[in-house]
C-alpha cells in the first residue's frame, strides 16, 4: 500500500471515530453566542446581582443587598442562587433563604441602551422579582414587582480577545 492509500485510510478512520463520538470538527460551541455574565444593579444603590452563565444554560450567582431587619440593618447579605436556568434569553433563578428572606426572578435578558460592553445598561435583566419573607409565625408573605436591572460597565481591557 502506498503513502497516499495510508493517508486516505487514516483520514477515513479519523472521520469514523469522530462520527462515532457524536462530534465533528466543525461542531458549534455549547455556550450562547453572547455571554451575559457580570454584575447588574439591584433594588438600591450599592446592591447588585452577580450573574454567571455556565455550560448548558446553568446559571449561578448571588444577590448582595443591605439587610433591612433591626438585627441586620445596613449589613450586606448575600443570597446565593440555587442553580437557575437560561433558555435562550429567558432567565429564572431562586435564591437561598437568608434571615427569612429569599428571591425569585422570572424574566429575560435584553439588550439595553448601552452602546458597548463598556457602557452601563448594555444588557438588562427584565422581569418579575418576588421577595418572599417568613414571618415570626412561620407564615410566608410574598411581594412581586416588575424590575429592570442594568448591567454594570465591563472592563474592556480584561475582556477575552
Amino acid at each position: 500500500m502506498g503513502k497516499l492509500a495510508w493517508t486516505i485510510a487514516a483520514m477515513l478512520l479519523l472521520c469514523a471515530l469522530l462520527r462515532a463520538q457524536g462530534t465533528t470538527p466543525n461542531a458549534p460551541p455549547s455556550k450562547p453566542a453572547e455571554d451575559y455574565s457580570g454584575m447588574y444593579s439591584f433594588l438600591q444603590d450599592g446592591e447588585f446581582v452577580q450573574l454567571n452563565i455556565e455550560d448548558a444554560g446553568r446559571v449561578t450567582g448571588f444577590i448582595s443587598r443591605y439587610g433591612d431587619l433591626e438585627s441586620d440593618h445596613g449589613q450586606f447579605l448575600d443570597h446565593f442562587f440555587k442553580p437557575g436556568t437560561l433558555d435562550g434569553k429567558k432567565l429564572t433563578f431562586t435564591t437561598q433563604t437568608v434571615h427569612g428572606v429569599w428571591y425569585e426572578f422570572t424574566g429575560a435578558i435584553e439588550r439595553g441602551p448601552g452602546k458597548s460592553l463598556g457602557d452601563e445598561a448594555y444588557y438588562l435583566l427584565k422581569g418579575t422579582l418576588t421577595q418572599n419573607t417568613v414571618g415570626g409565625n412561620k407564615k410566608t408573605s410574598s411581594k412581586s414587582r416588575e424590575v429592570a436591572f442594568k448591567s454594570f460597565p465591563q472592563d474592556l481591557d480584561s475582556a477575552p480577545k
